[in-house]
């Protein structure tokens, strides 16, 4: 038996559907400042293993800017969930993880959620 938004299946080893059905998406645009980098691969070196650790949270996560300067990187990270508090505490997480790496500097953050009414 296939569960559909709206049901609730109570057989053996299937999975009760919240009843409302909805879905939130949470997308982090992290600007970050990489150390002491002198080229491309050295930023490569630094950035791949922050994609990695922020993919342990649950998310999407990818370099999506400033790919050819050796010291700047765009990090966009994507979540989709189906409770907006647990989708920000995972964003919350994810900022935060990289706010704390001693190798780079945030500079900004832009984050935006998007809900059944968008």
């Amino acid at each position: 038996m296939l569960a559909c938004p709206g049901m609730n299946t109570t057989g053996a080893g299937e999975k009760r559907v919240k009843e409302d059905g909805l879905v939130y998406v949470g997308a982090l645009e992290l600007d970050i400042l990489l150390g002491d980098v002198r080229s491309l691969k050295e930023k490569r070196a630094l950035v791949k293993p922050v994609l990695a650790e922020l993919r342990r949270f649950g998310v999407s996560a990818a370099e999506t800017g400033e790919q050819e300067r050796y010291r700047r990187s765009m990090l966009g990270v994507v979540l989709a969930s189906s409770g907006v508090d647990h989708l920000h505490e995972v964003l919350d997480t994810c900022e935060r993880h990289v706010a704390e790496r001693p190798e780079l500097q945030l500079l900004a953050v832009r984050r935006r959620v998007f809900g059944p009414e968008d």
